[in-house]
């Protein structure tokens, strides 16, 4: 974020030495704390406050109606009003069926079809939920006997439990691929220890793991910043933000660049996979397809190096044999994906 931040700033003339104001380490548990950090970032007179945790949403609501000649962005979360305060997200989804399809090419090349996921939660929040799924489906698009299996910490950082899960997966599960939902290498540095190979997130982490680690699914976050200051430049009162934005919750993918994956290791990844993850790319940028509808993809490297991409009707269909979408039909709603998704795809196992 704070790169993000500093580079969107410099990209349109601000100073985020004299122009960005911080306040960090605000426990987001701590509804008093943060209502303090909103109050101590408006006395220092700043025209737009981002904030950047979960738990800070409802504390953000609040003060976004009690200053309402302040802008107020919240990441993640639901929370917004029609003028001053708006949440912004991204597809994450798209970029974790991208690694999905790196994680699916190695078990290919491996022989062994069980990958392994150390997420922060599961099914309780759609955030995490999506982007399991999202995984599985891009594995599944190479390997169709792929499964993931998911070892939940129940919080969203714990180093110790996000290495000691990974080494379960693997020891355990026979998992040749470690992916993650949480912000440290340690799965991958588990899965460095142990041989096998990985998939991070938020950040590139070959250099912590670099003969294992194989991409990582990442937030371009100057992106949005960009678009924000830009939407909040262009208001003459607070009050025109959300509809500067073009509504009050900001929701870019890989199209707008906003979600992506670090470049691939090419120490450790299978033959062909830039050329796969490409293709899929193109398509989703395109528009054509995206990553939960009823349309599935079958992606595969040919001998000449060469990728053919199928795409045909077929279900889609959670781990409990309920069918989500008809063959053939459009992607589940945005809604669903960001609030409501409570289910993992076919392919899934809870370890």
């Amino acid at each position: 974020h704070h790169n993000g931040i500093t580079t969107a700033m410099k990209e349109l003339g601000l100073d985020p030495d004299s122009q960005l104001v911080i306040v960090d380490e605000v426990n987001d548990n701590d509804y008093d704390k943060i209502a303090n950090a909103v109050d101590t970032l408006v006395a220092a007179d700043c025209n737009i406050v981002f904030a950047i945790s979960f738990g800070y949403m409802q504390a953000v609501a609040d003060k976004a109606a009690e200053y309402p000649d302040v802008i107020f962005s919240h990441a993640t979360g639901y929370m917004s009003n029609d003028t001053n305060f708006n949440n912004y997200f991204g597809r994450i989804y798209q970029a974790r069926y991208l690694a999905g399809v790196a994680a699916g090419l190695k078990s290919l090349e491996t022989g062994n079809n069980n990958l392994g996921y150390v997420s922060a939660y599961g099914t309780e929040y759609a955030e995490t939920c999506s982007g399991i799924n999202g995984f599985t489906l891009g594995a599944q698009s190479v390997n169709p006997d792929a499964k993931v299996y998911v070892k939940e910490l129940g919080t969203w950082a714990d180093e110790v439990n996000e290495s000691a899960f990974a080494k379960e997966l693997i020891q355990n599960y026979n998992c040749g691929v470690i992916s993650q939902h949480c912000d440290s290498a340690q799965p991958q540095i588990a899965a460095e220890n142990a041989g096998v190979f990985g998939c991070g997130y938020n950040s590139d982490m070959t250099a912590d793991a670099p003969n294992a680690h194989l991409t990582a699914a990442i937030w371009h976050w100057d992106v949005y910043y960009k678009t924000a200051l830009e939407a909040a430049m262009a208001c003459d009162t607070a009050d025109q933000f959300v509809d500067k934005m073009g509504g009050s919750a900001y929701y870019g993918g890989l199209k707008e660049g906003f979600v992506g994956i670090s470049p691939l290791n090419e120490a450790t990844v299978a033959p062909g996979t830039q050329a796969a993850i490409d293709a899929v790319s193109e398509l989703i940028t395109s528009g054509e397809w995206d990553v939960f509808s009823g349309v599935k993809l079958h992606v595969n490297v040919n001998t000449d190096g060469t990728v053919s991409v199928d795409q045909a009707d077929e279900a889609l269909v959670d781990n409990a044999g309920n069918e989500i979408v008809a063959a053939g039909g459009p992607s589940v709603e945005d809604s669903v994906i960001t609030g409501s998704m409570n289910y993992f795809v076919a392919g899934v196992e809870e370890a």
